[in-house]
């Protein structure tokens, strides 16, 4: 005998769904209410673009790191998930590529940091600058940007190659026109995760490209050090104690405003190229 119809077992279902959403959502609300209420009062215009310690130095960096490793990671990441998708053929290093892009997205930042500043800092010579930390921040999120567009290809449907091919087109221009237009969605959410990761990161930059300066805040070129909302409260809170637990409170949500900033920006991208889909 059926306990439940089926209209009453999808709404148990959604209910459920329901609840694990808040389960998740409420501790992440819970933490910015908590960031607020504590730093309101810190929250001031001198704190924002104050001469000495403000913090528009650091909300621009910030902007320029995240761009710069947005521009270097999102093609390698696209082309290296288009390859394993479309154009490798299944064998032993295929699947070995694939379990180290897994294994990698497991490995802890500060690993990469010290990885970016043996490789890119020291061998090539770029010093603690502003590229070396989107170089290390971009291989930081290569395997999560990989991992998203590879699933993201996967959902397109099949019989939309087969039917391209069967008109003629090469397997480039099925590709180009055909599978990346409808993947597009999927692959610049992976990029949203990748971008809201790379701006909260704290150790790489603090290898790489992070430096606290009142003289010479803005950097000039791509080879300056710069100065990042991250690197800017862990001084913060590790080498200024006296700095007035307001003014901390008040920092991060200057941090989590920059990276919701960031990401609706990504998503209105995402919601205007999903609109047009021209390539």
């Amino acid at each position: 005998m059926r306990l439940l119809s089926p209209r009453q077992t999808e709404k148990l279902a959604f209910a459920l769904l329901w609840a694990c959403t808040g389960i998740v959502i409420l501790p992440v609300l819970g933490i910015i209410a908590v960031m607020l209420y504590r730093g309101i009062s810190g929250l001031s215009l001198g704190l924002l673009f104050g001469v000495q310690g403000g913090l528009l130095p650091a909300v621009v960096g910030t902007i320029l790191l995240v761009a710069l490793t947005a521009l270097i990671a999102a093609p390698l990441g696209v082309a290296a998930a288009v390859y394993l998708s479309e154009y490798a053929r299944s064998g032993p290093l295929v699947r070995l590529i694939r379990l180290a892009i897994v294994n990698l997205a497991g490995v802890p930042s500060v690993v990469y940091g010290l990885f970016g500043l043996a490789l890119f800092v020291t061998l090539f010579h770029f010093g603690r600058s502003l590229l070396a930390g989107a170089c290390t921040l971009a291989l930081l999120v290569l395997p999560l940007i990989i991992s998203t567009s590879q699933e993201a290809l996967r959902q397109v449907p099949q019989g939309l190659r087969h039917a391209s091919l069967g008109l003629g087109a090469s397997q480039w221009q099925t590709v180009r026109r055909v599978v990346l237009p409808n993947a597009l969605p999927g692959i610049i959410t992976g990029l949203i995760l990748s971008i809201s990761r790379a701006a909260g990161e704290t150790a790489p930059i603090l290898f790489t490209a992070a430096f606290y300066s009142l003289t010479s805040p803005y950097p000039k070129s791509v080879f300056d050090p710069i100065l990042v909302l991250p690197y800017q409260l862990f001084v913060m809170a590790t080498e200024v104690p006296n700095t007035p637990a307001p003014t901390k409170w008040a920092t991060a949500s200057v941090l989590i405003a920059v990276v919701l900033g960031i990401n609706l920006f990504a998503i209105v991208l995402r919601a205007r190229l999903r609109g047009s889909r021209r390539w």
